[in-house]
């Protein structure tokens, strides 16, 4: 497996309108039909514990679009001040804000305007008070450094083109010794650069 790390001929700012666009319509129009697993359908297929998101409201539910499942990696504790880099929706962010209780905290991370309008509703729906959402991107985070105890990121790390770049920002976010959950999808073999360049695979 190469070292290097290839990228795709397409610039970031062509690639994050066409992934906002996608996700926007995930968050307005859930029930569509995408070439992904939304909601409870992808929840469930992924392995969360149904009594975690019991509480989520069932719109936030409904645009969930993870790959995978940051809460089997290791464990999230009382008090800890968690970041969900991607937070989407919402999902995961309303499942550590109750997972953290009262003393705790949770910042959701997230670019796309429809998404965190619906994630910031589900939370004054629960009455969740120790969760807040901001506009951001995954390799320029507007937090301090050594901020979180926690990142969790689910499905977004695949969608930033230059990984290095990516981690290294969210290291800087994270305290000495915090701990990094991912979920997401990954490959052993090199993609080509037509793979690379084609945007509609980027998107889903």
């Amino acid at each position: 497996m190469s070292k290097s790390e290839s990228t795709p001929n397409i610039s970031d700012a062509t690639l994050r309108d066409a992934i906002k666009k996608e996700y926007e319509n995930v968050a307005i129009y859930p029930d569509k039909g995408y070439h992904f697993h939304t909601g409870r359908e992808a929840a469930n297929r992924i392995g969360y514990d149904k009594m975690l998101y019991d509480t989520v409201p069932e719109k936030n539910i409904a645009s969930f679009a993870g790959t995978g499942n940051p809460f089997n990696l290791g464990p999230i504790n009382p008090g800890d001040v968690v970041v969900d880099v991607g937070s989407g929706s919402g999902f995961d962010a309303l499942i550590a804000s109750k997972i953290v209780r009262p003393k705790g905290r949770v910042v959701g991370i997230d670019m796309t305007p429809a998404m965190l309008r619906k994630a910031r509703s589900g939370a004054e729906e629960m009455g969740t008070t120790n969760v807040e959402f901001r506009k951001g991107h995954a390799e320029d985070i507007p937090l301090p450094d050594e901020f979180a105890d926690v990142i969790i990121s689910n499905g977004v790390l695949n969608l930033t083109p230059d990984k290095k770049k990516t981690l290294s920002e969210w290291k800087r976010v994270l305290k000495p010794g915090g701990r990094l959950y991912i979920g997401d999808i990954l490959i052993e073999k090199s993609m080509p650069q037509s793979a690379l360049d084609d945007i509609s695979l980027w998107t889903g």
